[in-house]
């Protein structure tokens, strides 16, 4: 028998909608933190799939980039004692694991926040998702140069079934 709190068993869950196949609609911005207001839109593509006895689930997605596209990964892990979720990204251009975001998601929405550098740079980064478990979930990335107080949307995902 379980001796989960019921809010811990629901954010376990929360993320299961997004298991399958996408079709995925990126937008980006070509440079970052220097209010450029230039974007980039291009195809991609990802499946997610549970792992950790459904305690977590990994995204592999291919990134249409006309820059260069590549193949990149999200690792999420559910913490069944906070109730968040941590998620961190990995891609093969650098080869190297982004520190985690941390955050929940209820009833299909959420924000996750982490500290990370960007050239050299302390910065925070948020991930914003909206409608997961809709046809249509979005994902968007944003960064803070001055510890939250302003936020530079600066990639956008909109997910659509394959």
């Amino acid at each position: 028998m379980s001796t989960m709190p019921t809010e811990a068993i629901a954010g376990a869950t929360a993320f299961d909608p997004l298991y399958g196949s996408w079709r995925v609609h990126h937008r980006r911005l070509r440079l970052l933190l220097v209010a450029c207001d230039e974007w980039r839109e291009f195809p991609g593509a990802s499946t997610t799939r549970p792992v950790l006895d459904g305690h977590g689930n990994i995204e592999d997605a291919w990134i249409g980039d006309p820059l260069g596209a590549y193949r990149a990964i999200a690792i999420r892990s559910f913490d069944i004692a906070t109730g968040d979720w941590r998620i961190w990204w990995l891609d093969e251009r650098r080869q190297t694991i982004d520190p985690p975001v941390t955050g929940r998601l209820i009833h299909g929405s959420g924000e996750f926040v982490g500290a990370d550098t960007l050239d050299d740079r302390d910065i925070l980064v948020r991930f914003l998702w909206s409608g997961i478990g809709s046809p249509s979930p979005r994902w968007e990335q944003a960064f803070s140069a001055d510890n939250g107080m302003s936020w530079e949307t600066n990639w956008t995902m909109e997910f659509t079934r394959a």
